[in-house]
């Protein structure tokens, strides 16, 4: 049996979380303190610390380095009711196995410490060992695959690499074309799972009836045309990671069934009888405002605040503009087929100045088209095709930064979606093209500012 030490300088948080521990099958002892705790570990073997992050004296974050500097390869659990990003980056920075925020739920806790001595000792458990993991070898270097001297996309990876030997959900906020799921895959490769399943589904592109079945499975004979049973994608991605892209998208039935997911890690097949254990991260990604999505009734609070543990916002291009050459380059020698291409000054310029409402993608997409449009080596101002110029863009929300001063992100939002459906003619597919964005996005979009008495009910 497991032993399992409790330190927290609260005598009720202790009872409480080592009667929770023996009734999950593990034996637990208490401290009151870091010091405490330091005797406790000299004088008894323990396969695991779970500690309070702040207690008078030797608080968490100096428990852990002694931990770490006595106790080679016992893992330590940090818990906090004050928890931020920087606490999770810099405990997990720092060698902490886990980050538990409170309040958390008995099966959060039993999870979570499950999972710490499977990955501490997983060769004691009969189960293989994950890449990178508990091995005298060093871990093989990670792949990036992001191409950015942004100081704050630099952060963003910091903060991607310090949590991706967690399992706590992510969540991945951004304008579309930012790069939210190369951050997500990124968050995969870098951690222990590498080598497991990374599956993704957009949740926006399958229709509302086969969602469920495509995210959970289901039983043969669950409904018409379930002629065997069927593994959906939570289970194709065990012991990996599954994307949920365009979370944002999700029906509220569904919401309230990947609340389940997370709360008791363990999926219900449609038509089946009996749930099954889910071990797997999840990471979800939107371009859209959950927050306010929250405050509108248009997304789950309780969902919104268990995808919230890890959170990234991702800075759109326009916030980085030392990362267009570079990018240039990295697209210019993906599409030139192995021949030497060049920009022009002249061209570079067009690009620096450019708005990029569809972001990285969107420069992608025009380095691409300028190199096959191109009648030299060279590629010359002339050789570019934009979607929308920088002036014709602040012909959309006025006359230049200054009167968008004032003024509300999703006021110039609304001005510019609906400007650039009276550019297209009301096509909602070009439209969207433009914008970046899902055409299902661009449609809820319109029904919210219907609703809002903000549209006409015929537009």
């Amino acid at each position: 049996m497991d032993r399992v030490l409790i330190v927290d300088d609260e005598a009720s948080m202790r009872s409480a979380l080592a009667e929770l521990l023996r009734k999950g099958g593990f034996e637990a002892t208490t401290a009151d303190s870091g010091e405490a705790a330091l005797l406790e570990l000299a004088q008894v073997p323990h396969a695991l610390v779970v500690s309070d992050m702040r207690m008078p004296g030797m608080g968490g974050p100096e428990l852990l380095r002694e931990v770490r500097e006595r106790h080679p390869g016992l893992p330590v659990v940090m818990m906090t009711a004050y928890g931020t990003v920087e606490d999770a980056v810099a405990v997990m920075k720092a060698g902490a196995r886990e980050f538990l925020t409170k309040p958390f739920s008995p099966r959060d806790l039993l999870y979570v410490v499950e999972q710490a001595l499977r990955d501490a000792a997983p060769e004691a458990r009969g189960l293989e060992e994950p890449d990178g993991v508990g091995g005298a070898s060093p871990a093989p270097p990670i792949d990036r695959r992001i191409v950015s001297r942004s100081s704050l996309m630099a952060r963003v990876l910091e903060i991607a690499e310090a949590v991706a030997s967690s399992r706590a959900p992510v969540l991945i906020q951004g304008e579309s074309g930012t790069g939210k799921e190369m951050i997500a895959r990124f968050i995969h490769e870098a951690g222990p799972w590498r080598s497991q399943p990374f599956v993704g589904v957009n949740c926006a592109a399958l229709p509302r009836e086969l969602l469920e079945s495509e995210l959970f499975g289901h039983e043969r004979g669950a409904f018409t045309g379930a002629v065997a049973r069927k593994l959906g994608k939570f289970e194709l991605a065990q012991r990996g990671t599954i994307l949920l892209d365009e979370i944002s998208e999700m029906e509220p039935l569904l919401q309230a069934k990947l609340l389940r997911v997370l709360q008791e890690r363990e999926i219900d097949r449609v038509g089946g009888s009996r749930p099954v254990p889910l071990e797997a991260r999840v990471i979800a990604t939107t371009n859209r405002d959950l927050r306010a999505m929250v405050a509108a009734g248009q997304f789950r609070r309780d969902l919104y605040y268990r995808l919230h543990v890890v959170p990234f916002m991702l800075p759109p291009l326009r916030e980085r503009p030392e990362d267009i050459d570079l990018l240039v380059s990295h697209f210019s020698g993906h599409f030139s087929g192995g021949h030497k291409i060049a920009f022009e000054p002249a061209a570079l310029d067009v690009l620096r100045r450019h708005a990029w409402p569809g972001n990285v993608r969107e420069l992608e997409h025009v380095v691409e088209r300028a190199i096959l449009l191109a009648r030299s080596p060279v590629v010359r101002a002339e050789d570019l095709q934009l979607e929308e110029e920088p002036a014709a863009a602040a012909a959309v929300v006025g006359t230049g930064f200054a009167v968008l001063a004032g003024r509300t992100v999703h006021e110039v939002e609304r001005e510019l979606i609906l400007a650039t459906l009276k550019r297209t003619n009301n096509n909602r597919s070009h439209a969207a093209r433009m914008l970046g964005i899902s055409v299902r996005t661009l449609r809820n979009k319109l029904a919210e500012y219907r609703g809002s008495g903000l549209l006409e009910a015929s537009a």
